[in-house]
């Protein structure tokens, strides 16, 4: 048995087996109806025969199923500074968070647009509860983090994770990591320092700097017009900000699925690019400790991601409306306010400051980021 089987998405020779049988699970047959709505179930199933790799079955089935999905659900998906990026290398891209399926796979589906290499793709083992979408996870090269565990298990899974992570990058796949654990709810993005320690784990004796040059960090920044979990997120926001615990439904992660994939996100952006090359020689001079070098790290990271993060109309409405001022007023208009302000009097009970305030914070928020810069 190889020491990442517990986590590694299928080999390709895999492939065709399991598609073969997730097919025949309920829901898997509701995606696949939709991905392909004038197909008979037998048309269906001749196409999941031709698909003998997990590229076969990202560019035949998932970049169909995204492709349906934005058609239904967004106004505009556009992209920048892919095309400056090789395709013959593999790299990892680091990215800010806010959706737990589109946000990697509108990542690969512009890589494969732009002839890039695509992506394994990091997830939490507790999104992946149900066996079909452990299933789909492990079709659409999805690599497993696992969570809940003790501190000597997560030492060593995260010893795994990074060994993982060197091995598919070395064999030239390219690979997808949030710059952080877990999505962004209240709409800042920070990378968490841990992220980057975990990462550089397995770089034995390869001095830090050079080791996060090798890995050819790309920053990647995602973000939408509209989120469709927008109310789902407040619930938790609002117990951080009083410092109460916040335990999640049975179904949460599930229907955070559903809704981020089927709501209303009206326009979307994404954006790569990579960190200046004097950032890893000014961090190498400038600090001592390793410690220090990846909290530095991470805040160039995150310039990278303010910087390259589109900014919408709602973002400014939101700021002006929590900041009730009206400095950004020529980044929007009248029916633009209106609408958000609707959303806002349907989606929050408006007698409840902090949830208002919540609200209004996850879309101000990468405002207030970019105002940093």
């Amino acid at each position: 048995m190889n020491r990442y089987d517990h986590i590694r998405p299928y080999h390709d020779q895999e492939v065709n087996e399991a598609l073969l049988r997730a097919a025949r699970h309920p829901m898997f047959r509701v995606l696949l109806q939709f991905t392909f709505p004038d197909f008979s179930q037998e048309q269906i199933l001749e196409v999941l025969k031709t698909c003998h790799s997990i590229a076969d079955f990202q560019e035949k089935v998932i970049y169909k199923s995204v492709s349906n999905l934005l058609d239904k659900s967004s106004e505009g998906f556009t992209q920048s500074g892919f095309s400056a990026l090789s395709r013959k290398r593999s790299y990892l891209y680091l990215s800010n968070h806010r959706d737990i399926v589109l946000d990697t796979s509108l990542l690969n589906m512009t890589l494969i647009d732009h002839n890039l290499i695509t992506t394994a793709s990091a997830i939490g083992d507790n999104l992946v509860q149900k066996d079909f979408l452990m299933e789909l996870s492990k079709l659409n090269r999805n690599f497993l983090v696992l969570r809940d565990q003790s501190p000597r298990e997560l030492l060593m899974s995260s010893k795994l994770l990074s060994s993982y992570i060197k091995f598919l990058l070395q064999s030239n796949r390219s690979v997808w990591v949030a710059q952080r654990e877990g999505r962004t709810k209240d709409g800042l993005d920070k990378t968490q320092q841990g992220v980057l320690k975990m990462i550089t784990m397995a770089r034995g004796k390869t001095p830090l700097m050079a080791y996060l040059r090798e890995l050819s960090v790309i920053g990647v920044a995602i973000s939408y017009e509209y989120d469709p979990t927008d109310i789902l997120k407040v619930p938790e926001i609002v117990a951080k900000r009083e410092n109460l615990p916040y335990i999640k439904t049975a179904n949460e992660d599930f229907n955070s699925i559903l809704k981020g994939a089927l709501g209303n996100k009206r326009n979307i952006h994404i954006a790569a690019s990579p960190l200046p090359e004097k950032v890893y020689d000014d961090i190498e001079d400038k600090y001592d400790s390793d410690n220090e070098k990846l909290q530095a790290f991470a805040s160039e990271l995150d310039k990278v991601i303010w910087k390259n993060y589109k900014l919408w109309p709602t973002n400014y409405i939101a700021y002006d409306l929590y900041h009730k001022i009206d400095k950004y007023k020529d980044k929007y208009d009248t029916k633009e306010l209106r609408h958000f302000e609707r959303r806002l009097e349907v989606r929050v009970d408006l007698s409840k400051q902090m949830e208002v305030d919540s609200f209004l914070l996850m879309y101000a928020n990468p405002v207030l980021q970019a105002e940093k810069l």
